[in-house]
């Protein structure tokens, strides 16, 4: 682990690129399983799908985007990296919230359904009715903050947790800023950034239920379970009646997608921050050594399976680092995504190294407001 202010390892860059490849890779599998039941996405594509896959037709979201296709969830999770960036490690609200009103009308001229999600378009309609962006967030409580938070967490040293809170409330409260919302961001943030340190997976998860616990009292109270108590159930389910680390290969994953079916029923896959973050971090722990299973099992759960699978990637990713995704998923994804936006790649070695940039400045020199 290198020290702030000395500049990222070779191991942090391949852990930080990784964490972006992995939310994309995760965000692509669960694009076309977004909104199945659970028993649908076995039926049509087996118990855990192999891989990339063509949404059904008259997906209502998905219908006629190609295997290994980006949704909304990479897309303004690069959206954030970039503001973090160009605003050396500040982002303005406002201009978040102009960015994301630029990213719809994009999306819309691009023949695209898949758009701003409640809690955001709501807050972004408050901004630009001139309401002011403090109180604009405050009935924001799905997991629209979370699914773009990865960057803040490469960006963001998880040593210093108030920095590191802080930092994600200043990237998040202008759409989301609810108690459970902040929670269930702060949770990623903080798995993300200890993976970008070197933690393993146990001790990366466990990261994120202290930060989930400490931004308890942060943000508009929203009655709603607690997202860290949430968190705890989640992995407690996985140990009580996980497999055994002795299985491996087919029979590993037959004991993975029985349990699939527990965390839909205890957990939940909605949208609700207390349920995608926990089933999230439930997955993760099912699959710990094997970010491939781990992606493709998080993608297997329907509800909000993109948004589920591209924060188990990003985490995942964060640990283990670019190897995963080596031989194929990285490159279909990129090439898929850059040919349906109009550029030549997503850039992400370019992003990751820009945030590393800002993980390592001194700690005086970083801005979180």
């Amino acid at each position: 682990m290198s020290a702030v202010g000395a500049g990222p390892t070779p191991g942090e860059r391949d852990r930080a690129l990784g964490a972006l490849q992995g939310l994309a890779i995760g965000d692509a599998l669960g694009m076309p399983f977004q909104l199945l039941r659970r028993d649908e996405v076995r039926a049509g594509w087996g118990a855990i799908v192999a891989g990339f896959a063509e949404p059904a037709p008259e997906h209502p979201l998905a219908g006629g985007m190609p295997p290994g296709a980006i949704t909304d969830d990479t897309e303004q999770a690069l959206l954030v990296a970039r503001l973090l960036i160009a605003g050396e490690g500040r982002i303005e609200p406002a201009a978040l919230a102009r960015k994301l009103v630029e990213w719809e009308d994009d999306m819309r001229r691009r023949g695209s359904v898949d758009l701003l999600g409640p809690s955001t378009t709501r807050a972004v309609q408050a901004v630009l009715r001139s309401e002011p962006t403090e109180t604009a967030g405050r009935t924001g409580t799905t997991n629209g903050a979370a699914m773009r938070i990865a960057p803040v967490g490469i960006a963001t040293p998880a040593d210093d947790l108030g920095a590191l809170l802080d930092a994600v409330e200043a990237a998040s409260a202008v759409t989301h800023a609810t108690s459970l919302a902040l929670a269930a961001a702060s949770a990623v943030a903080a798995a993300v950034s200890a993976g970008i340190a070197g933690a393993g997976m146990t001790e990366a998860l466990a990261s994120g239920v202290v930060a989930a616990e400490a931004c308890r009292g942060r943000g508009h109270w929203i009655a709603g379970a607690d997202v860290a108590e949430r968190i705890r159930a989640a992995l407690a389910l996985v140990e009580a009646e996980g497999p055994g680390l002795e299985l491996e290969g087919a029979e590993r994953e037959a004991a993975v997608a029985a349990l699939l079916d527990r965390i839909v029923l205890v957990v939940g896959t909605s949208l609700a921050s207390q349920e995608s973050i926990p089933a999230a971090f439930g997955v993760l722990a099912l699959a710990p050594a094997d970010p491939w299973l781990a992606v493709r099992a998080a993608a297997s759960l329907g509800g909000d399976a993109d948004t589920i699978a591209a924060i188990a990637g990003a985490i995942v990713g964060a640990v283990h680092g670019t190897a995963p995704w080596e031989g194929g998923p990285a490159t279909t994804v990129d090439a898929v995504s850059a040919e349906r936006l109009g550029v030549s790649s997503l850039g992400l070695p370019v992003i990751a190294d820009a945030l590393l940039a800002l993980r390592h400045r001194p700690s005086d020199e970083r801005a979180t407001g």
